[in-house]
């Protein structure tokens, strides 16, 4: 087999090593971190900052009091016309009213930029734990063969679902991501739909709808935890060991 390929004795040492520390790692994972992770989301689930039952408590706070009118004679005026503008207004001279945008910055949603800085760790985690794991697995795959391939079709579907979850907890951040970038368009929407209810209502459901989908988040996450732990322990002899030896049975 060496004739076949030469592969150098120090580099084979360190990727031997490696091999070791992934198998230590990813067998530590799945005895003990994923049942541990799985109680910790549980309880998580039980907490009173995911366990709302009046969704008004994590509604955004807006102002929708429409500001008073700036009198404007010359839009396109300095510093020094404004104020030549604003006697001119004490003198009770008219002008073009505008409205003008208020000063500072437009919060977020506080409740839930504190519940998505919860969860998101969460979803890193799964994904990291996942990897790991599902190269260990790929690591115990044996060489192709004709035959006895059973315990290698378990190695293969536990893969399959190992990648299948990582795919799933990426989506979760990209949810994230999706209602930062809903909550921008809207709040850049804020003047024209300043004296709207249906600007309020509209903002109110965005935001009940994504504490819903970060309480169900953490279930998803609490649930691929268990039935990982689950199906791994079930299949464990065959993961390890997908080629058993019937030599003894011949004698």
């Amino acid at each position: 087999m060496s004739s076949l390929l030469k592969v150098d004795r120090e580099i084979k040492t360190k990727v031997d090593a490696f091999r070791e520390r992934i198998t230590a790692e990813a067998e530590d994972l799945v005895a003990t971190f994923f049942p541990k992770k799985l109680l910790e989301l549980d309880h998580f689930l039980k907490d009173p900052c995911i366990n709302i039952v009046d969704l008004k408590e994590i509604h955004s706070e807006i102002n929708l009091t429409v500001p008073d009118p700036i009198l404007l004679s010359n839009l396109h005026d300095g510093l020094e016309g404004q104020n030549a503008k604003k006697r001119k207004l004490e003198d009770g001279i008219t002008g073009t009213k505008v409205f003008v945008m208020p000063g500072g910055m437009m919060k977020c949603n506080e409740n839930l930029v504190e519940l998505i800085e919860k969860v998101k760790p969460e979803i890193r985690t799964l994904i990291e734990k996942c990897n790991t794991v599902k190269m260990w697995v790929q690591l115990l795959i044996p060489r192709i063969e004709d035959g006895n391939n059973f315990g290698v079709s378990i190695q293969e579907e536990t893969v399959a679902e190992l990648r299948t979850v990582e795919g799933e907890a990426a989506s979760y951040l990209d949810q994230i991501s999706r209602h930062y970038f809903t909550h921008l368009c809207l709040s850049n929407m804020f003047f024209f739909f300043l004296n709207q209810e249906d600007y309020r209502r509209t903002v109110t459901e965005i935001d009940e709808k994504e504490y819903i989908s970060l309480k169900i988040i953490v279930s998803e996450l609490r649930n691929q935890y268990v039935t990982l732990h689950d199906m791994i322990l079930k299949n464990i002899e065959k993961i390890k060991r997908p080629r058993s030896s019937n030599a003894d049975a011949l004698y």
